[in-house]
């Protein structure tokens, strides 16, 4: 029997994957390659930064989404409209990891990691939106109510430390960079892995 959600979950997953593609269409072929065409490629290092950053933090919202959807089994209008602004942050993705390859290690660059983890910002508030309200209107598996928990907990840090890359990126660009990979990392593991470790 199919399940109530496998068309939402389908058709996230097919913005999922077009939005990751079109992250490697920043990255360009150099045209006239000034001192050679190996010189021309390494000068391209933030946009392979920025596609690879971007690569991970779309797979890890990705893996969260069907972690979410494997507990979530009914769905109503609500739900569809707060999954369609969720995937509405998801394609946004390659465009401010574009201006973030382009500016990275230049003037501008402050502005543009203000941009990148901005966005990032208003996706983990949509999760978290998503989720609560799953979980308040019992759209979840009744049998899951352990897992729904320790998905809630970790869930809840996703905007608060997204707002510290975003106030931290005025201060050193490096820095919040470096902590967005870690929140990708946390968000990575399964959400009762550090339940069950204390």
């Amino acid at each position: 029997m199919q399940s109530e959600t496998s068309r939402i979950e389908a058709f996230s997953d097919g913005v999922f994957a077009i939005a990751i593609t079109l992250l490697i269409l920043e990255v360009k072929v150099p045209a006239s390659p000034q001192g050679g065409l190996g010189a021309a490629l390494l000068r391209q290092w933030p946009s392979y930064v920025g596609f690879l950053l971007s690569f991970a933090f779309i797979g890890i919202m990705w893996m969260s989404h069907h972690r979410m959807f494997t507990l979530i089994k009914r769905t109503n209008d609500t739900l569809l409209v707060l999954n369609l602004l969720l995937l509405l942050g998801v394609t946004v993705v390659p465009f401010p990891t574009a201006v973030l390859a382009v500016h990275l290690g230049g003037p501008e660059e402050k502005t543009a990691a203000v941009l990148y983890n901005a966005t990032f910002v208003i996706i983990g508030i949509m999760f978290n939106i998503l989720w609560r309200y799953a979980v308040a209107r019992r759209l979840i598996d009744p049998s899951a109510l352990r897992s729904a928990a320790s998905m809630s907990r970790q869930y809840a840090f996703g905007p608060i430390v997204y707002l510290i890359c975003l106030a931290l990126a005025w201060v050193s660009v490096k820095a919040s960079l470096a902590l967005s990979i870690g929140i990708a990392i946390f968000f990575a593991l399964p959400p009762g892995l550090l339940v069950r470790r204390k």
